[in-house]
């Protein structure tokens, strides 16, 4: 038994269909048919199927009408709360506006680097590169640009409602 199998087999021995169900939705990167889900997390579509009806009913994940199949993918918002609650539970607010410095460092960082002031210029850039090591450079800085500037957006969130949020937690605000 390979190495994978192995995995696969203590996979399935520790964890529920359903927490695998999720987790493989949850981690996808366009919307995909059961069968895909059921593939990948080692359970038959019938329970995938199940499991991702319950899912979508809960809205952690949402459904996306596909020519052949209903396809599944994370549901954005869900998963914006989600990183939202986590910054509040591991952060006080002294500590989220660190990060908040630290994310836009990261920014500024990029735009000095590549004389831009967008990932859109970024990507523009990277079609007068001469080597597919710059034009790779070029795209993956946009990509992390745009995410770095998602996580941005939730930690203003969080810093914004800081007070809000920290008394639903039942956490008293730092």
């Amino acid at each position: 038994m390979g190495n994978s199998a192995r995995g696969v087999e203590a996979w399935t021995e520790h964890t529920t269909a359903f927490d695998r169900v999720r987790s493989i939705v949850e981690a996808l990167d366009q919307p995909r048919p059961a069968q895909y889900i059921s593939d990948a997390a080692a359970v038959s579509e019938t329970t995938a199927h199940n499991h991702l009806t319950r899912l979508a009913e809960m809205n952690v994940i949402r459904t996306v009408a596909g020519e052949d199949a209903t396809r599944y993918a994370p549901d954005p918002l869900y998963a914006r709360f989600r990183t939202l609650r986590g910054l509040i539970e591991d952060h006080n607010h002294e500590e989220l506006l660190e990060l908040k410095a630290d994310l836009q460092q990261q920014i500024e960082n990029t735009k000095q680097q590549h004389g831009v002031d967008s990932p859109t210029e970024l990507r523009e850039q990277a079609t007068q590169t001469d080597t597919a090591a710059e034009t790779m450079d070029c795209i993956e800085a946009a990509s992390d640009w745009e995410l770095t500037r998602y996580h941005l957006s939730i930690v203003d969130d969080a810093i914004d409602n800081y007070t809000e949020y920290a008394a639903i937690d039942g956490r008293t605000p730092a």
